[in-house]
């Protein structure tokens, strides 16, 4: 069944409005995000697991810095954890997380700043882990926590029918756009690029 939904101008508002949706379209978003939704219990504690792995290799405690923490996501087969870390001592945790996880290389995060980023599977999970700079980072979790604050539950369900309308029409490149949005709209000082899936 074709979506009645204008994705065009979904993207040009910048925001998925749920007033927008049709009721046919409505369920069928409602419906698909609540298909997500039954793999939370399981992913959660995969996530509680990986994150006291992260916190006793490196000393510090992860934030959950991806679309499953925001309630967004449309795989149930990965998470993205977030740190800070001291620039000056990340050869000390390129050698803490060695034979632990796998280095995937650094990326920008900002104009100015960078993440060094590793990754390793649990229980099928593969675990993205950022290093960020400790300014980043705190920056990084008051915008999700204004998130968690600010974006209600249709406003999840919209915006993740959307990814979802987009990955699978082949519109990678506004895709990983429309990813950024909910990063953007609650802190936009703060230019967050994802690992790409």
């Amino acid at each position: 069944m074709a979506s009645d939904l204008d994705v065009d101008a979904v993207l040009a508002a910048g925001w998925a409005d749920p007033k927008t949706f049709s009721p046919q379209e409505w369920a069928r978003a409602e419906e698909f995000w609540l298909e997500r939704r039954k793999d939370d219990a399981r992913l959660l504690e995969v996530r509680e697991r990986a994150s006291a792995l992260i916190t006793e290799w490196t000393g510090r405690t992860p934030h959950d810095v991806g679309s499953f923490g925001t309630r967004v996501n449309l795989e149930s087969s990965d998470l993205d954890l977030g740190i800070g870390y001291p620039v000056a001592e990340r050869e000390e945790l390129m050698a803490a997380l060695e034979g632990r996880a796998v280095f995937k290389g650094e990326r920008k995060t900002s104009f100015s700043t960078t993440r060094l980023v590793f990754s390793f599977e649990l229980d099928g999970v593969e675990i993205d882990v950022s290093a960020l700079t400790e300014d980043d980072f705190a920056v990084a979790c008051r915008m999700l926590d204004q998130i968690e604050e600010g974006m209600d539950r249709d406003e999840r369900i919209a915006h993740t029918w959307v990814k979802h309308l987009l990955r699978s029409s082949g519109r990678l490149d506004d895709y990983a756009r429309w990813k950024l949005v909910v990063y953007a709209r609650y802190c936009p000082e703060f230019n967050w690029v994802p690992i790409p899936e």
